[in-house]
């Protein structure tokens, strides 16, 4: 199998259709809050588009030109007064109205809606999730079936037990292993990892509406013969059930705990590039990586794809706000620097910092693609 057929192996037609539409949604919402500050401050919008690349239809509306464009991925919105303009004699210089001509407070204000808008929608989305299925309790392990014939059914396990402790041990929440936060109901994986006489603490549902506890005790071999042995049991976190307030703060807790991760995530693809290591890791894809994920939750449930787009749009929120130049978070940098001095910085510093931040995020969006497509050989 070569490259291109490994590719086109790892993607689907569906996933990539529900690609395009969460990418599209996602970047279109990020640059709509753009464009609503801008005319909330009275600052024109000279274009809007949806989709990039070659302009396939445009209107122009309420002073707007809006654009749809060939590639159904992303967009983009030009705001008068942030791109440098031509004087008299055709060379470029600093624009002194529209976005420019806003206090420090408007244009962070323009600068920050769009990643704040993309946090908004993965706060909404995470909380009708909640709402809807229930908030995951990393200390109790639910078993969701159990093999025919398996050892589990031999014990007398079955599909909807909850696993609430094992060796006297309660789960806990969360546990540090390797430096990282590990979810408690993963340590039935780690018990059937090592030998010896295990004890799983089991509660199951009675008639009534009781819960009934019982304790399963048996002697374990994680190999035998150098066959690694299986319980015969698929298990995930159990599932509390909330209302929509208690959904939105597990919302806000859970993504105040998610930024530790994605600082850590995000700081070791930088490392990985600045040493040019292109060996693979779980926290970061690129289009191709984050195509696949889609195709696979596209073919699991629309729940899925929820979870998808509720990590895309932290994602999104988060790198923007990262202090790149060309990001917002990096622009947002050079509006703070100016108010400190008193003064912007000069057309000269803002194009060479600008320049510089946009080559970075250029050279660091092809060493993403790269790793992708680098698992296929």
């Amino acid at each position: 199998m070569n490259v291109v057929q490994g590719i086109a192996a790892a993607l689907t037609p569906l996933g990539l259709v529900w690609t395009a539409i969460i990418f599209g949604v996602s970047v279109f919402l990020h640059e709509l809050a753009h464009y609503a500050l801008a005319r909330v401050q009275g600052v024109r919008v000279n274009s809007f588009s949806v989709g990039m690349g070659p302009v396939l239809f445009r209107k122009h509306w309420k002073g707007t030109e809006w654009r749809v464009s060939l590639l159904p991925l992303g967009g983009y919105v030009e705001i008068d007064g942030m791109a440098p303009e031509e004087d008299a004699q055709g060379k470029l210089r600093q624009p002194t109205r529209g976005f420019a001509a806003l206090p420090a407070w408007g244009k962070v204000a323009v600068l920050l809606a769009g990643p704040l808008t993309n946090l908004l929608l993965a706060l909404a989305l995470m909380t009708t999730t909640f709402a809807a299925q229930g908030v995951p309790a990393l200390d109790r392990a639910r078993i969701e079936s159990v093999e025919a014939g398996s050892r589990a059914q031999t014990l007398g396990l079955r599909a909807g037990d909850v696993i609430v402790a094992i060796d006297g041990q309660d789960l806990p929440e969360t546990r540090r292993v390797s430096g990282q936060d590990v979810a408690g109901y993963e340590g039935v994986r780690d018990a059937l990892r090592q030998a010896g006489r295990h004890t799983f603490t089991v509660e199951r549902a009675a008639a009534g509406g009781q819960v009934q506890q019982r304790q399963v005790a048996f002697d374990w071999q994680p190999t035998v013969n150098g066959k690694r042995q299986l319980l015969g049991i698929r298990y995930g976190p159990d599932v509390r059930r909330v209302g929509v307030g208690q959904a939105f703060a597990t919302s806000v807790d859970t993504t105040v705990r998610a930024v530790p991760q994605l600082v850590g995530a995000f700081t070791g693809l930088f490392k990985k590039f600045f040493t040019l290591d292109i060996s693979q890791d779980q926290n970061v894809s690129g289009p191709i990586g984050t195509a696949e994920v889609i195709s696979r939750a596209a073919a699991l449930s629309p729940w899925a794809l929820v979870q998808v787009a509720t990590l895309l749009n932290l994602s999104l929120a988060f790198f923007n706000l990262l202090p790149i130049p060309g990001l917002d978070g990096g622009r947002i940098l050079l509006v703070l620097v100016g108010a400190l001095r008193g003064r912007p910085l000069s057309f000269q510093q803002e194009q060479a910092i600008n320049f510089g931040g946009f080559a970075f995020v250029m050279l660091l969006t092809l060493f993403v693609v790269v790793r992708d497509v680098s698992r296929f050989f």
